[in-house]
């Protein structure tokens, strides 16, 4: 197992240099400067001159690099260029808020993707199996945006039951903290839970086919035992890739979700500094995401071997 985390951490090291060179090159492709943006509409050449001297704006890009990636190794993300406050300090601000709508929205779309598409094999070409594969499908085909419209004039408008928008901390008030997020949770979780169930029916039955399977419904075990404890157990290992993979997915991919609830995450964050060209929280927040994907991965990969014994 140590030997395995080793080899799997020496991979990381080299596949995270690469995606800050990744990120810090293809952030240079944004238009405009962002010395004019911070210099106001009253510029002069002396105000550009300071800022772009002060940010290293007029470095060559190598030279840029460097300071940033020096920087960064010392848990450094640099100044954004707008509020004038350490990247650092925005992300350990932010990304509590993200994390909390991710977890939510995962724990919804396992609750509801894994089971159905345990069901959905065990009642294949059954009544069960369509009801599932036609709501996989809805959850595949409804864009989170326009589900969010319709939950907030549902739950908020005409109900009333849930606050429209805004967000509270959990350490200020835990329950109205899960109804500032719920909505926006189910609907992040909404097409998550459709893959899920897709994969999970399609693991469920090559494993359901499988002699151990069948020699556990020869002994007598009663059906749950076998589908939980032999069949879903052996299916959950590309189960468990597909929510790695699908969770840092949630980190990255709330930025609309965000937007319709007016909720402080990353989202928010990233769509504010690329309109206002701050590069150094640009590069901050696309760097912590990727940092995270790759620890995601890294952690599957470990579960891989306590699920299952075969790859000890």
């Amino acid at each position: 197992m140590l030997t395995f985390l080793a080899r799997r951490l020496a991979q990381v090291v080299p596949t995270l240099f690469f995606v800050s060179i990744l990120i810090f090159c293809l952030q240079q492709l944004l238009p405009g400067d962002p010395a004019l943006i911070l210099a106001g509409e009253e510029r002069d050449e002396q105000a550009l001159a300071e800022i772009r001297e002060r940010y290293r704006l007029d470095q060559p890009l190598p030279v840029q690099y460097l300071y940033w990636l020096g920087g960064v190794l010392q848990g450094d993300f640099g100044e954004s260029m707008r509020i004038q406050r350490p990247v650092a300090e925005l992300v350990l601000e932010k990304l509590p808020v993200t994390l909390q709508l991710g977890s939510m929205a995962f724990i919804i779309a396992c609750l509801i993707g894994i089971p159905a598409g345990v069901i959905a094999a065990v009642k294949k070409d059954r009544a069960w199996d369509w009801v599932a594969n036609g709501v996989a499908l809805w959850g595949l085909s409804t864009p989170n945006f326009w589900l969010g419209i319709m939950m907030i004039l549902l739950f908020s408008v005409e109900l009333g039951w849930l606050p429209p928008s805004g967000y509270t901390s959990l350490r200020e008030d835990f329950w109205q903290s899960i109804k500032t997020t719920i909505m926006p949770a189910f609907v992040l979780g909404n097409a998550i839970a459709a893959v899920l169930m897709r994969h999970t029916r399609s693991a469920m039955l090559q494993v359901l086919n499988q002699d151990y399977v069948r020699t556990a419904r020869a002994k007598g075990l009663i059906e749950r035992v076998v589908v939980v404890k032999h069949a879903l157990r052996n299916a959950a290992v590309p189960i468990v890739t597909l929510g790695a993979l699908e969770f840092g997915q949630l980190l990255s991919g709330a930025v609309l979700t965000e937007q319709v609830f007016t909720i402080p995450g990353f989202g928010k964050l990233i769509v504010d500094a690329v309109f206002n060209r701050d590069y150094l929280v640009v590069q901050g927040v696309v760097l912590v995401t990727a940092t995270v994907y790759v620890s995601l991965n890294l952690l599957a990969d470990v579960a891989y071997i306590l699920l299952n014994p075969r790859l000890r």
